[in-house]
């Protein structure tokens, strides 16, 4: 973004784009300008693009590469991987279905998935077992690892930064968010939808990823351009295809934090469109950073005038396993 005051993507109006260096090195009225943008967007869409975050697109590349390698290889492979939902491994096809969490019964989504999640663990135990295990890296593709876990600390440093922009967004402390961060959990998943000639011809109603919000925090996404790609839903324009930017990261909040500021901010809708007719062979693969806060942080709504609807306090982490118990298929 060049221009902070008008920070605004032509392509759609309701997803802006940030460029986070203004935010963190500009002046007090680019950042009021900057701040006042996000909720904006927050209010309206749930997503906004953010550039200026510092992130190699090389790291980017490498990652697809090697998980391409994965799920490229024979079926049997892979079944040496497989887990359910919620699971550190490989999700095959029809595994989940996102279209449940909103009470939809739709095909299995059009993908598979590699899934990795926190990696240190917790001093407490009834933590540790519901939270924590020990990440399954293929042995097939041995360099995924290392370039999984740098990629990692980089999207935690940013979920970081984005928790301050969004406290200050709401004209509250810059940690109000942050300072819930001190052993947080994540979920990371690199999600893989390969043409027709993989997963066969989509059924009336199926998706890539149907319908859903996402359910947490701050989702951080590294997506690729395609005509079966990312859609958002708005009161105003209905499902849009997202504005894309091959250096932006594409954010959303989700349920939990939807919920955290009662309601002012909306959980950001979408889905994936399955591959298009006229383009059946169509491959693309996508990074996403599910950043959470600590298990047992209570979340409460702010209150009016900045939050709309006081809801009962929560557990985070009790609120999390529930949403993500409903998107698992059998």
């Amino acid at each position: 973004m060049s221009n902070p005051s008008n920070p605004r993507n032509p392509s759609n109006p309701r997803v802006p784009t940030i460029d986070l260096r203004p935010w963190l090195d500009g002046d007090e009225q680019v950042r009021a300008d900057i701040a006042r943008t996000v909720d904006e967007a927050l209010q309206t869409a749930g997503f906004l693009l953010v550039t200026g975050h510092g992130v190699d697109p090389a790291l980017r590349t490498a990652i697809r590469d090697a998980a391409r390698g994965f799920f490229r290889m024979p079926v049997g492979t892979k079944k040496a991987y497989e887990v359910k939902v919620g699971g550190r491994g490989w999700l095959g096809p029809g595994a989940e279905a996102n279209g449940y969490s909103e009470g939809t019964e739709t095909p299995p989504d059009l993908k598979e998935s590699l899934t990795f999640a926190t990696h240190e663990p917790f001093e407490d135990p009834v933590v540790n077992a519901e939270w924590y295990a020990p990440n399954v890296w293929p042995a097939e593709v041995p360099e995924l690892r290392s370039l999984c876990e740098e990629y990692l600390d980089r999207m935690a440093e940013l979920e970081k930064q984005l928790l301050s922009l969004l406290g200050e967004a709401l004209g509250l402390e810059p940690d109000f968010f942050s300072k819930h961060m001190d052993h947080p959990t994540y979920g990371f998943n690199i999600n893989w939808y390969p043409g027709t000639e993989v997963l066969g011809e989509p059924q009336p109603g199926q998706f890539r990823i149907g319908p859903h919000t996402d359910f947490g925090t701050v989702t951080i996404l590294d997506r690729q351009a395609g005509k079966g790609g990312l859609q958002v839903y708005t009161d105003e324009g209905g499902w849009e295809d997202a504005p894309f930017d091959p250096a932006a990261f594409t954010i959303n909040i989700g349920d939990l934090m939807a919920r955290w500021t009662g309601d002012r901010w909306r959980s950001g809708r979408h889905r994936v469109l399955p591959p298009p007719a006229d383009a059946p062979a169509e491959e693309l693969m996508s990074l996403v950073y599910f950043g959470e806060c600590t298990p047992g942080t209570v979340v409460e709504s702010v209150p009016a005038p900045v939050g709309r609807v006081a809801y009962e306090a929560v557990d985070s982490h009790v609120y999390l396993r529930g949403k993500l118990d409903s998107i698992t298929v059998g």
